[in-house]
């Protein structure tokens, strides 16, 4: 199963989701793709086995993943302050992939339904999320 977290930015939120996979998963095998090397690198020093920077990595990595876990912005055109093109966001969008999203309420747009929390909290429910998916591809 591959598995690919995309972030930008610094990569905060990916590097997160990755230090958290790890812990429980250490053996998963996880895809760093980000819109920018910075972000790149973060998630790559906390974990990811393989990484990659830009546009077309996100395209050509979206087209075969199974699970995409990143920041609600990734598949919303000139989110992450201009960051995800329209080319990633349609990647990501069209992708066949199970897309894990963690809600970020700023950049002129706000998740009905998602209370206020800490980012670290929606983290371990995107967590969460993905093992029972791993769980349920297991079984």
């Amino acid at each position: 199963m591959k598995i690919t977290v995309i972030d930008g930015q610094g990569g905060r939120i990916g590097r997160t989701v990755i230090e958290q996979i790890k812990k429980k998963r250490p053996s998963l095998e996880l895809y760093a793709i980000g819109t920018n090397s910075i972000a790149t690198s973060a998630m790559l020093k906390a974990g990811a086995d393989n990484g990659a920077t830009g546009e077309n990595a996100v395209i050509v990595n979206a087209a075969n993943s199974d699970v995409i876990i990143g920041p609600i912005g990734i598949v919303f055109a000139n989110a992450l302050l201009g960051e995800i093109t329209p080319a990633i966001a349609t990647a990501v969008g069209a992708s066949d992939a199970f897309k894990i999203l963690i809600p970020v309420n700023r950049c002129n747009h706000w998740v009905a339904g998602c209370a206020e929390a800490p980012m670290s909290e929606y983290i371990r429910i995107a967590v969460e999320k993905l093992e029972a998916v791993l769980a349920d591809a297991e079984a």
